[in-house]
């Protein structure tokens, strides 16, 4: 399971790429094993300023729908256009390909209560 140390983490299983005043945000490697075969992502908050730990959009897998919960507040400035016709690309490349959304971070005050790898490993019980 693969669980990159310049990325960080939330309780929820999301993962946090930032890049100056944005972030890239997806699920982990760890979530999309749990939930199985990923077949539809759901986003329609394009465009939208959410809060942290607001739900941004959905994952829909062969037997559960999970909610994705924005880990620091920001607005939602892109959605990956690949999962659209290809949201397997969550199951195969997570941290790639298989990322959801980009946003304008509002508050980088957020970033301090999210988890770093080796954090994020124990809490996953690895």
């Amino acid at each position: 399971m693969k669980i990159p140390e310049n990325l960080l983490y939330t309780e929820d299983h999301e993962w946090v790429r930032i890049e100056g005043g944005a972030a890239y945000i997806g699920i982990t490697d760890f979530a999309q094993k749990e939930l199985g075969d990923i077949v539809y992502v759901e986003i329609e908050t394009l465009g939208e300023k959410l809060k942290q730990h607001e739900i941004f959009g959905a994952v829909e897998a062969v037997k559960t729908v999970s909610d994705l919960f924005l880990p620091i507040a920001g607005e939602v400035i892109e959605l990956n256009p690949k999962l659209s016709t290809n949201p397997e690309l969550v199951n195969s490349d997570p941290y790639g390909d298989g990322w959801m959304i980009k946003i304008k971070i509002e508050n980088l005050f957020d970033v301090e209560g999210l988890l770093r790898s080796s954090s994020y490993l124990s809490l996953i019980g690895l």
